[in-house]
Parts: structure tokens; sequence; C-alpha cells
């Protein structure tokens, strides 16, 4: 059976011409941030624990610690990167005690999703992995300022190791197979800041990186595009979604049946209910158009006035469609019977779903 990192290297370019990481052209002040570093260390931090659509995973058995600055909904106890849901990303109560830490968020020329500080134990190794939905072609970025750091503290990319300077802007292709360690006699610790795709943070990166970097390739984040409370109505509708395109997480999974969806108003925004329950919160990017809250344009939803919905997963110019006839209604809003009327309609109700993805 084709599993979903299947399905997901079947959008893979060959490997990409530019390095697997570079310095990047922000720099903060190390003294700063290790002051903010102690002031937290006495805070609980947790065991890196793998987050996906289905759940919280197992702790890592490593010694990887992590406090989270910015996670799903501002949780204080998550320790995962977050992905696509309901709730978007907020800041945790443990940056309002680390202001040169928040200075480096705010001086990010990007939308910034989680950010994480990450202690690798002295003599610790992460396992050999690969982020798959972490590059330029997916619009989702890793980059790293190293804070207490140590000449024997590697990342190792493709092969390549490294050694990252502290206080530094780093971007590293953790889409690539990757491993961090720490050789040195004291716990090494870096913030990671994931966040999408902007020109400007590209920008940061140097001449001689940009010259391999195919721009043609790269998704770049949109502006969201507000909506009225008449065009959020408008777009309610009902159809048939996909099994993939709900697996956002890294974990690999087996490939899922298509499930009963409806694009429908929860809480005075609109949201992709799954199977009969909210799952995800949608982010207008124009024309019908809409991302996963706390997403990239990795996966989009676009409702289309034909009587059509189409679905797609991209990874650069590759592409994964699906065309899916849709049954709009004329109120989606999740109270009283609307919402019973929404999802328990019978599928002899919709037209059938022939297209599949190509």
């Amino acid at each position: 059976m084709t599993t979903h990192h299947q399905a997901i290297e079947s959008l893979t370019d060959p490997p990409a011409a530019y390095p697997p990481s570079s310095p990047m052209g922000l720099s903060f002040d190390v003294d700063a941030l290790r002051a903010d570093l102690d002031r937290l260390r006495h805070r609980r931090w947790r065991a890196q624990r793998a987050y996906s659509q289905d759940g919280a995973a197992t702790e890592s058995g490593v010694d990887w610690r992590i406090l989270p600055l910015r996670s799903v909904g501002g949780d204080p106890v998550r320790t995962d990167p977050g992905g696509a849901g309901l709730t978007d990303f907020a800041d945790t109560p443990w940056l309002a005690e680390a202001p040169a830490l928040a200075q480096v968020i705010d001086a990010l020329p990007a939308p910034v999703r989680g950010v994480r500080l990450i202690a690798l134990g002295a003599g610790a190794t992460v396992h050999e992995h690969r982020d798959y939905k972490y590059g330029f072609e997916r619009g989702l970025l890793r980059l790293h300022v190293p804070i207490d750091t140590n000449p024997d503290a590697v990342v190792v990319i493709d092969g390549v190791s490294e050694h990252w300077t502290a206080g530094r802007l780093w971007f590293g292709d953790f889409g690539r197979r990757h491993y961090v360690a720490n050789g040195g006699d004291r716990t090494r610790v870096h913030m990671v800041l994931d966040c999408l795709v902007s020109r400007e943070v590209v920008g940061l990166l140097p001449d001689e990186f940009l010259e391999l970097l195919p721009l043609s390739e790269v998704m770049f984040a949109r502006e969201p595009v507000p909506l009225t409370a008449s065009d959020r109505d408008r777009l309610c509708c009902r159809f048939r979604l996909p099994g993939d395109f709900a697996q956002w997480s890294e974990e690999e999974v087996e490939a899922r049946p298509d499930s009963d969806a409806a694009v429908l108003v929860h809480e005075d925004r609109l949201v992709l209910a799954v199977d009969g329950e909210p799952a995800f919160g949608l982010v207008h990017l124009g024309l019908g158009e809409f991302r996963l809250s706390g997403w990239s344009e990795e996966r989009t939803i676009a409702i289309e006035s034909t009587g059509q919905v189409r679905i797609r997963e991209r990874a650069g110019r590759a592409l994964r469609e699906w065309t899916r006839p849709a049954q709009f209604v004329q109120d989606g809003r999740t109270t009283s019977a609307a919402r019973d009327r929404l999802t328990t309609l019978p599928p002899s109700e919709l037209p059938p779903s022939d297209q599949t993805g190509r």
C-alpha cells in the first residue's frame, strides 16, 4: 500500500543545487540572548514530543529538552513544532520573560509559526531523519539562532557537518537527511524558528546562495484576504475530501480513504470540517482559495463558482490535484440544525466523485 511519504516523494524534484545550510543577514547580541536563557533555565523544559493529526506521540528518549516560546494556541507545555488545525500559533507565557528573544522574532521578516528553545545534552545525538514538509518549495523554513553552544556541537545535513556560531541567524535545509550532535561537555541551546517563506526572508541569504536557488520553485506566502459575512456564507459547501489531504504530520502513515468534508462557518470564521467535526481553520488567499490555519500553501482548497472544489498539494511547481463536485448550502453555520444538515446529508445527494488526483 502506498504511504503518504511515498506520495510526498513523488512531488520532490532532484536534489537541490544550493548549499544545505547558510548563515543569514541577521545577527543578535549574544550576551542579551544568554541573559534571557538564564532567566528561563529554571522553567520546566520537556522532552521533544512529536504531534500529528492523530494527536501527541511518545516522548523522545534522547536528551533533547524544549521550552516553547510560540506554540499552537500559546500552549506552554507543547514541545512539538505544531501544524495545521483550528487554532493558530501564539506567544507562550515564557516569551514575556525574554525580551531579547522576542526581538529575534520581531526582526524576522516573515510570518512566524512556532518558536522553541531546544537544548541538546552533552554527548547526545539525534538520529538522522528528514523534516519532509520543510523547504523553499513547500513554503516552510526552519531557522536557527544558536545561543549557548560549543565547537563540538554540529549540524550535519546531507553529510556536511558544520558548527553554527552563536548569535547568528542560520538557514538549514531540513527537508534533506540530517542529524544534530553535541560532542561537547555542556548542553547546547538553539532558538528554532519556523516561518512561512517571504521575499524579505529569502533576501537575507547571501548572494552566492541566491544564485543557486531556483526562485521559480519557491512557494512565497501570500497575504490573507479578508471576507465579509456574506462572502463566508456563499462559500459554504459539502464535498468528498481525499484521505491524504488532512495528513500533514512528519510521521509515516498509510493512505486513508476519502472523508465527508464541509466548509462551514464556525465561531464567525470559515473552517474545514471532516466527518462532521471542525478540523482546520481556513485562511483566505483570494478568489475563493484557502490554506489551512497554521500551515503554508503546500496544500490549498479552492471553492469555484462552477460548483466544484479544487484540492491541491504542491511542492514548488510539482502538483497533486483533485477536483471534486460540491454541494453549496444556504446556511453553513455550525449552530442549530444548519450544522446537522451540512454534516448528515446522505452521500447520494452529492454528485459522484469520479475525478481523482493527477
